[in-house]
């Protein structure tokens, strides 16, 4: 408790402070001429002069990798042997680790063959999936580990003591910025009145819906407030509630005012130590002067769930399809037509869940890439090739059914294709 208490005391001072340090450290400290210095200011900050955020957040990143290009290597290790519960452990022992996380990475998955970018994303699926939908270890006495919970689009930082005295959020905020930093998947869904508060914005401010408290016995009691009359029962439940928060009992006069004090309680109050913590972890990945000076790029890493769904169209776009003179194995046109006629088909019929399933193992997590690619192969099962964003496809299916078959039992059972 003593680390959180100091947080809540260490007030906006500190972490002004801190940005203020993160900006000055962007910028070389060299001795330089005023041309040169007038070129770097001008590098460093074009991406605030650059109206589309996503170019924006583009050049930021590249600019800060850029300055950080000869730094000492992040090495990040994962033993595809070992149990989930361990490389879950890997992996959290890595981001709790004080590094200069805009330096190199270099990702290594022991015990398998494969190399390259594709590891990399691997890395990055798993650590957003992790943050996404929990990790197996039990590290709050609670069974699976939830960091974020709720409702999609409503999503709020669990209410852990055990998590927040571990400083699990600061991690929490690391992962987050490192991924966006290297162009990664993204946690999905969080309540617009966290990130509000999360960039600084006033709580008060907040605009917090029921949907976002996650606690359904304590969103019940709250909903009672709602209601014109209540019960001598309904008002003891409630001024129980009230009191417990150090709110006064409920009153005919104070119903309303009640009502949206406990729901602020519930869903920024009860969290706002999360909160900090990532604020701390997006700050120590160096990417916070983007996300303030630019809000309009606090979308890009913080989507809303719907935004996230992928439809045929979009995978289709994005395929280029086998060729007659291409360098692939020398299989007949019937065959290649075959056999793409049967993908185009089952991305034509996929849902979204299942497409971006197919993306992962095809690429390496849920992001559309410039490109898809497709090769018919001699194999027998669909296998992919994540760094070059290369789906093999084997020839020998005849029918959709065994295609289909072949094709869902790929993507569920591994999630990677890697070869």
């Amino acid at each position: 408790m003593q680390e959180s208490e100091r947080e809540q005391e260490g007030g906006q001072s500190e972490e002004n402070d801190s940005e203020t340090a993160l900006v000055s450290d962007s910028v070389p400290v060299r001795p330089e001429t005023s041309a040169e210095n007038n070129f770097i200011v001008v590098v460093c900050l074009e991406w605030k002069l650059i109206k589309e955020p996503t170019q924006a957040a583009k050049v930021f990143k590249e600019n800060l990798l850029r300055e950080h290009a000869t730094g000492k290597p992040l090495r990040m290790k994962m033993d595809v042997r070992d149990s989930e519960e361990d490389r879950e452990r890997e992996l959290l022992l890595f981001y709790k680790q004080q590094q200069e996380w805009a330096c190199p990475l270099h990702c290594t998955l022991v015990g398998d063959v494969a190399i390259g970018e594709g590891v990399m994303r691997y890395f990055m699926t798993t650590i957003i999936s992790k943050l996404q939908f929990g990790f197996s270890l039990d590290l709050g006495g609670m069974g699976r580990t939830l960091l974020f919970e709720g409702e999609p689009d409503h999503l709020v930082p669990a209410a852990s003591e055990a998590l927040i005295e571990s400083n699990l959020f600061r991690v929490a905020g690391r992962m987050l910025a490192h991924t966006f930093l290297h162009d990664g998947p993204h946690v999905t869904g969080l309540s617009p009145a966290v990130i509000h508060v999360l960039f600084n914005g006033d709580p008060e401010m907040a605009t917090v819906v029921t949907e976002d408290c996650p606690d359904l016995h304590i969103r019940s009691i709250i909903e009672l407030l709602e209601h014109e009359d209540l019960t001598p029962e309904q008002k003891d439940t409630v001024s129980d509630l009230s009191m417990s928060w150090d709110l006064p009992a409920v009153t005919k006069t104070n119903r309303r005012w009640l009502h949206n004090k406990l729901l602020l309680h519930a869903v920024v109050g009860r969290t706002m130590r999360q909160i900090k913590q990532l604020r701390k972890g997006l700050k120590d990945v160096m990417v916070w002067p983007l996300l303030t000076s630019r809000p309009d790029v606090v979308p890009l890493l913080f989507p809303k769930m719907a935004e996230m769904q992928f439809t045929p169209q979009m995978l289709l776009e994005k395929i280029t399809w086998p060729v007659e003179d291409s360098d692939d194995e020398d299989f007949d046109l019937d065959t290649t037509c075959r056999i793409t006629g049967f993908l185009r088909m089952f991305i034509e019929t996929a849902s979204s869940g299942t497409l971006a399933q197919l993306l992962t193992f095809w690429v390496g997590w849920e992001m559309l890439p410039p490109e898809l690619r497709v090769e018919i192969s001699g194999g027998t099962l669909p296998t992919s090739s994540t760094c070059f964003e290369t789906l093999k496809l084997p020839a020998h299916f005849k029918l959709y059914m065994d295609f289909e078959k072949a094709l869902v039992a790929a993507i569920k059972s591994t999630g990677f294709g890697l070869v």
